[in-house]
């Protein structure tokens, strides 16, 4: 691949930006248009990026993760939630909420579905990146 450094250098900043951004939209995703599908595919987003800027095999040092064990995590978390509420004798898919004073935050309030989403964000990045090296590999 042709050293292309203004390309790489954009790349660190914009990466960085959409990590950002796409935590944003995950913890937003209980208020408003967001959660974990949403937010893993811009996670998957930025590394694609990374991608497209580097090679495979530096992308792979900088971040060294099997994405099929981030997919078996991630449904591993989201079913653990979910058999939670047939633990306590609740409906399937009942979420519990409680209010906290946080130092830094202040009020807030903390969900299960946060566990949910946590799950499914996992899922979302790991089977989309296995996917997209699975093909980079191939070439």
């Amino acid at each position: 691949m042709k050293n292309d450094v203004i390309l790489q250098t954009i790349t660190k900043f914009a990466v960085l930006i959409i990590l950002l951004f796409s935590v944003s939209i995950f913890f937003g995703g209980h208020y408003s248009a967001g959660g974990g599908f949403v937010g893993g595919l811009m996670t998957s987003g930025a590394i694609v990026l990374l991608l497209l800027a580097y090679d495979l095999k530096t992308v792979a040092k900088i971040i060294p993760v099997d994405f099929k064990i981030v997919v078996g995590v991630g449904l591993l978390i989201s079913l653990l939630t979910v058999v939670g509420g047939l633990i306590f004798d609740v409906p399937l898919m009942t979420h519990a909420y409680k209010y906290f004073d946080l130092p830094i935050l202040g009020h807030t309030s903390l969900h299960t579905a946060v566990l949910f989403d946590l799950g499914v964000y996992l899922v979302v990045v790991g089977v989309t990146m296995t996917i997209i090296q699975t093909i980079g590999e191939d070439e």
